[in-house]
């Protein structure tokens, strides 16, 4: 590589930094100095890379391990992932029991029964990507069954298409911010558009744009109402929170439209041009078929919204240019498909898809740079390859397949059945964070014959795994990072040596690759420094100004580059074209225009999503029958200090917890009602598991209502039973791992029920962070193959 410069640049997913130095040792970053909003996540990095939770040595499972050396193939019971120490090995021992692992599956039950995890934010670099990087060797030596969908927005993802013919205003497409600062008069956000989550993208950050946007907004005029059961979840001071009860969001906007059809407010010449079904639609929410007309007083008792409130808001909505936002949390739920669904029917009944600032559009503040006014860029991205498997699951359901192989389930129109799983191989994230219900998630996690993990520290992954291959992290190697949702592409330097034996993804695969016949398929002959140039030159050669662009070296030296943003002139709303010219531009429906019913997801005959938007009552939330037992509805959201699961080990996430555990928020009525005061533990608990947690009362949440956000790492209590009480905080052995429907399978982790009560007894420690226990075995005889 060619030497690093004097002030390096690190790309993080929450944000670009300059890296100060001192005698060549890192002392500290300073933000970019495009960011007029950086976050500051990037606190406490460089201490937390050397913790004692860091992964120093390859590792294997001692009975795993044990077996192996004994020539005994199959699945190795012993304690059970996550509850055995680990013995360190040398690096030939482990890659060659990890090659022999893959080998022995591959050749006794086929590609099929390995299965490829990964989700893909473990990197801002785009060479250093896990989720590429393990799959790019899972298809050199033959392919995978892989996942489809994220838990992002998996929901929207198979949806989408059946209503509008694509995905766009979910993942691009979006009708940029600035078009809706400058045209829209009022701007709704159901779900909210969270800074704290704007504070992330996928690929890196050059500019924190949110913040600036709804202020922009606000200075032209613009009302801004955030519909959320959090008051945190407004942009900004000078957004309007209008309280609901989780899950009800559809039932507000069914009524809303209710109020547009019953005051004749309708744009009947843009349903008539541009959307089928709406008849069935309109019929629906006057009543037809149930006999329950979708009025604002129905819905006030199901979302507490107050009914003149409902109605002012639907006038208010059809007298000025308006747009309606929905996160993505808001389809993470039971029936999540009906809320982004019934927002298209409610923007099409206003008439404005199309028009400057006017419409609906998905995720904004999600993560940062959704509404961008970014030019359409392949930016760099290392190849996967050709995968030979043609099988797959619904992301979400991971468990279901590891327990249920050769079960039948929907899914989007199909009959499939659940393959069998044999070999987990994952590198990049951990689903012991974003999975639902983790102790069943634990019971699947026990059914294959290997786990083999790449990770840099000793997270719930790690220890669930039966080899632990340590990799290193962003600061110990250098890459190239882009957003498409951003208008930079940069150099990420190198600023630390790997802690330990660490070694890149890359170098681990190239290992393995080599033992396995495919060495050359996997690095096309390259080293890192031959792949970084070879991306970095075709990103020049396929982008139109690459006459801007400089030479690698130079690029390496002098950092980051920033494309133009769009002109005015240059921007577009989302489903303008459409708009223009509905029979030129048709939509990729079976009729060509907005689905407000769709006949394809009627012949399905899913009841739990019919051909319309409908109001479905949640299985678990608001009236249903385990409210009685739970009463209280739990948000597991985003957190504020750190990015999903990442660094909760060190740095700024400390800053967010009380006596080392995260916090529930929750309205004093609720902690009073309970005995629980501020600063107190407490245990939340359902019939899927319990937590610890410290209460902290807050009136930005609706009584009702408990906030724990996701990502404190799981910290089970080993006393022997299948639904230990976690110690840390995790929300996620509390939600249920079922999907949204049977047309998406989404998560649905946003509708979950429990009871909180004080925890006076003595608070177990925290042993989140700690390594786990290490043994020796005997080495293996020298007759015998490790």
């Amino acid at each position: 590589m060619p030497p690093r410069p004097p002030h390096p640049i690190v790309a993080t997913h929450w944000g670009l930094y300059r890296a100060r130095m001192a005698e060549d040792q890192i002392v500290g970053f300073d933000p970019f100095e495009a960011d007029p909003d950086p976050s500051r996540l990037i606190e406490g990095v460089i201490a937390a890379n050397d913790a004692p939770a860091r992964i120093r040595r390859p590792a294997v499972r001692a009975s795993f391990l044990a077996a192996r050396r004994a020539g005994r193939t199959g699945r190795v019971e012993g304690e059970g992932r996550g509850r055995e120490p680990f013995v360190e090995i040398g690096w030939d021992e482990a890659l060659d029991l990890a090659a022999a692992e893959l080998a022995r599956v591959r050749d006794t039950h086929g590609n099929g029964a390995i299965f490829g995890g990964s989700y893909g934010w473990s990197s801002a670099g785009r060479f250093h990507h896990a989720q590429s990087q393990v799959h790019r060797f899972l298809n050199a030596i033959g392919g995978y069954t892989r996942s489809v969908q994220n838990y992002s927005f998996a929901t929207a993802d198979y949806l989408l298409p059946h209503v509008i013919g694509d995905r766009s205003g979910l993942i691009d497409g979006h009708t940029p911010w600035d078009r809706i600062a400058d045209h829209a008069g009022l701007i709704v956000m159901f779900g909210g558009a969270p800074l704290k989550n704007a504070q992330v993208s996928s690929g890196g950050i050059a500019r924190h744009i949110v913040g600036e946007a709804v202020a922009r907004a606000r200075e032209n005029g613009a009302r801004v109402i955030c519909v959320s059961p959090l008051r945190a979840d407004g942009a900004g001071e000078d957004v309007e929170w209008l309280p609901i009860r989780p899950g009800t969001d559809t039932a507000l906007i069914l009524a809303l439209a209710e109020v547009l059809i019953a005051e004749d407010l309708v744009d009947r010449a843009f349903l008539e041009r541009f959307t089928t079904g709406h008849a069935v639609f309109v019929d629906y929410v006057r009543g037809a078929g149930d006999g329950t007309p979708k009025t604002p007083e129905w819905a006030e008792a199901i979302t507490t919204v107050p009914a003149a409130t409902i109605r002012a808001l639907a006038r208010g909505l059809a007298a000025t240019r308006s747009f309606l936002m929905v996160a993505w949390s808001l389809q993470r739920a039971d029936f999540g498909e009906q809320p982004y669904w019934a927002t298209i029917a409610l923007a099409a009944l206003l008439g404005q898809i199309g028009l400057p600032g006017g419409g609906f559009g998905f995720g904004y503040a999600s993560v940062n740079g959704v509404g961008n006014a970014v030019p359409a860029t392949r930016w760099p991205v290392l190849p996967q390859g050709t995968n030979r498997v043609a099988d797959f699951i619904p992301v979400a359901r991971i468990a279901d397949a590891l327990l249920s192989p050769g079960e039948t389930y929907d899914f989007d129109g199909e009959s499939r059945r659940y393959p069998d799983l044999r070999l987990i191989y994952w590198a990049g994230g951990n689903p012991f964070h974003h999975h639902q219900d983790l102790n069943r998630l634990r019971r699947a996690w026990q059914r294959p014959e290997a786990v083999i993990v790449n990770e840099s520290w000793w997270n719930p992954l790690a220890r669930h795994a039966d080899i632990v291959l340590p990799a290193t992290t962003a600061l110990e190697r250098d890459d190239i990072a882009a957003s498409v949702r951003d208008r930079f592409v940069s150099p990420s330097h190198r600023v630390l040596a790997p802690v330990g034996e660490a070694r890149d993804d890359y170098a681990i695969f190239s290992a393995l690759a080599e033992r396995l016949g495919a060495a050359e398929i996997f690095t096309e002959g390259l080293d890192t420094d031959g792949w970084l140039r070879r991306l970095w030159d075709e990103f020049r050669v396929r982008t139109p100004e690459a006459g801007d662009l400089p030479e690698f070296d130079r690029f390496w030296a002098e950092g980051p580059v920033l494309r133009p943003a769009l002109a005015p002139a240059e921007q577009t709303d989302l489903l303008a074209e459409f708009r223009a010219d509905p029979e030129a531009n048709r939509l990729r429906t079976p009729s060509g225009r907005i689905e407000l019913y769709s006949e394809t997801v009627a012949r399905f005959g899913y009841a739990d999503c019919p051909g319309h938007p409908a109001w479905i009552p949640p299985r678990e939330g608001w009236g249903s029958p385990l409210a009685a037992r739970h009463p209280l509805h739990l948000l597991s959201n985003q957190p504020e200090h750190r990015l999903h699961s990442q660094y909760d080990h060190g740095g700024r996430s400390a800053e967010g917890k009380r006596r080392g555990r995260e916090v529930v928020r929750l309205h004093a009525a609720d902690a009073g009602a309970r005995g629980i005061g501020d600063g107190d533990a407490v245990r939340l608990f359902n019939d899927r598991g319990a937590c610890l947690a410290v209460a902290g009362l807050d009136d930005g949440v609706v009584p009702g209502v408990a906030c724990l956000p996701t990502g404190a790492w799981w910290d089970p209590v080993e006393d022997g039973s299948d639904r230990p009480l976690d110690r840390h905080g995790n929300p996620n052995v509390l939600t249920a791992d079922i999907g949204t429907s049977r047309l998406t399978q989404g998560p649905s982790a946003q509708s979950c029920l429990v009871e909180i009560e004080r925890f006076d007894g003595p608070l177990p420690p925290v042993r989140a962070f700690d390594p786990p226990d290490f043994v020796e075995l005997a080495p293996p005889p020298r007759d015998v193959a490790p």
